[in-house]
């Protein structure tokens, strides 16, 4: 594949390349613009289904999770790759979407994640509309739902079970990912725990087991376990609920425990010694329910593989040296699948997930490059006989 890319590079008509640029930051500001909180993501998959119709793809389409599809025809249908890109956002449907301009710093909630990717597939479809030659194989796109929060890749898993079998690999889009090529997905595994007492008041009933008090213990000991570094694995608790008066001893309460880890043995580990605390709890008089709120599957390719080093030679050829990374995407669906998949940025910026997130400007252009040239090189790789 790195020959493909360096033919692909010396072939293209990188003349519209400024212009293209130009044109994925406005449409990324227009895709921000649209409020899309996990499971709320409607209106933009309408506006990218749009889009799709506009560039004359073929079986656009949304399903019934928001996922918005599209393909363009190759010169051969005996492979196919897909293009994918997450639609939603952390931020709820009322939040403060304005934007603020300095320089070639764009300020804005959501911009970069995920926005950026979604308009760097939109203006990879734009490119590939405008040229004379097909793609060596189909090309599918994806603008998937339910990437962040609790949404647990429901989009990406409805898109692969869809497509899954048709697919030779995934080259996923993360807007502020530029220069980053994601490899691996690691596990995650989430969990809502949630402690049931009697109740009573503060005063009267003094002495009766509290859900909060319960719960807050619970906490506690989480936070006091102890992993290695090495497979890294880490833990979260996110959220805590309960009680429903100060004078009121707690008789519901519950935490939101987010787990990860570069191995899932090490995951499976760290699940197990949670779920005997909970026990512990549970003999002094409580009530506890554990439900599973998220899991999302691991998978990797190694380091030496075709489309890593795709990837690789497409960041090169523009003077740009890849950094191999592992982390928490859609790709982990494809890759726990065995279907290669790499995750790759089209922009930098920073402050994802908050409110002064930002993007720059000025990397847009070399991101775009290395998209249409790893993904044309791509399609000529699974295009051609084994």
């Amino acid at each position: 594949m790195k020959a493909d890319v360096k033919s692909i590079y010396s072939q293209w008509n990188w003349q519209p390349l400024h212009s293209l640029a130009n044109w994925v930051v406005e449409e990324a500001l227009r895709i921000q613009r649209i409020a899309a909180p996990t499971f709320y993501e409607a209106e933009r998959a309408k506006y990218v289904a749009g889009r799709f119709a506009d560039f004359d793809l073929a079986d656009v389409s949304v399903d019934d999770v928001s996922n918005v599809y599209g393909r363009i025809s190759g010169e051969s249908s005996a492979a196919a790759i897909l293009i994918l890109a997450h639609t939603d956002t952390v931020f709820a449907a009322d939040t403060d979407l304005s934007v603020r301009r300095a320089g070639n710093i764009i300020h804005g909630p959501g911009l970069g994640d995920n926005s950026m990717g979604v308009a760097g597939m939109l203006g990879l479809v734009k490119s590939l509309h405008d040229c004379d030659d097909r793609p060596a194989c189909d090309i599918w796109f994806v603008a998937s739902s339910c990437e962040e929060g609790l949404g647990d890749l429901k989009g990406a898993k409805a898109a692969f079970a869809r497509l899954g079998p048709r697919l030779s690999a995934v080259i996923n889009l993360e807007g502020l990912a530029f220069g980053h090529i994601y490899t691996a997905g690691i596990a995650v595994h989430r969990l809502h725990i949630t402690a049931r007492a009697d109740g009573g008041h503060s005063w009267l009933h003094y002495g009766r087991p509290s859900a909060i008090h319960s719960i807050l213990e619970l906490g506690a000991q989480i936070a006091r376990l102890d992993f290695p570094s090495q497979p890294r694995t880490t833990y979260n608790i996110g959220m805590i609920d309960g009680g429903h008066a100060i004078n009121a001893i707690a008789a519901e309460a519950s935490l939101w425990l987010d787990m990860r880890s570069a191995s899932p043995a090490a995951l499976e580990r760290l699940r197990q010694q949670v779920n005997s605390l909970v026990r512990l709890q549970e003999q002094k008089g409580l009530r506890y329910e554990v439900s599973i709120v998220g899991d999302r599957p691991a998978g990797a390719i190694p380091d030496d593989h075709v489309l890593v080093q795709g990837a690789l030679s497409a960041l090169a050829e523009i003077g740009v040296k890849g950094a191999l990374e592992i982390g928490s995407t859609d790709g982990n669906v494809p890759l726990s699948q065995g279907c290669p998949t790499v995750t790759i940025g089209i922009t930098q910026g920073g402050n994802a997930h908050r409110l002064d997130e930002f993007i720059e400007v000025q990397p847009v252009r070399a991101g775009m490059k290395q998209l249409i040239a790893l993904t044309l090189a791509a399609a000529r790789y699974y295009a051609a006989p084994a």
